[in-house]
């Protein structure tokens, strides 16, 4: 279902996403961003979005930046160059489609957070 909603540098780009100095500030406002989409399941936001891919793309998104904030993860210490993104991309991906392929009514938030922890190995 998600294999193909994520390019390989937007995903990278959003998994190296900086947690500046006013961490608390930043938090607060991924959280706050976030909360309206939180209630999603697999199925839910592919139908809300009505095939928009970047409708899903938005989604998961945000409930990725929660995840990463949530976990204070660098995720330059996991992939500094192509190879470690293009590696780190697949193994998301992979996480996030199996996910929700065995359990289309899951919480897409928590899917998203195994998806990370998946792919960092973690």
């Amino acid at each position: 279902m998600f294999r193909n909603s994520f390019s390989g540098a937007a995903l990278v780009a959003l998994l190296m996403a900086p947690i500046g100095a006013s961490a608390d500030e930043a938090a607060d406002a991924m959280v706050q961003d976030a909360l309206p989409v939180m209630y999603h399941s697999c199925a839910s936001v592919v139908e809300e979005g009505h095939g928009d891919e970047a409708f899903v793309y938005e989604v998961v998104e945000k409930m990725t930046a929660v995840s990463l904030y949530n976990r204070q993860i660098d995720i330059t210490a996991f992939s500094d160059n192509d190879e470690d993104a293009a590696r780190l991309h697949a193994a998301f991906v992979e996480a996030l489609d199996a996910g929700c392929s065995a359990d289309q009514n899951a919480l897409l938030a928590g899917v998203v957070d195994n998806a990370v922890k998946a792919a960092l190995g973690l």
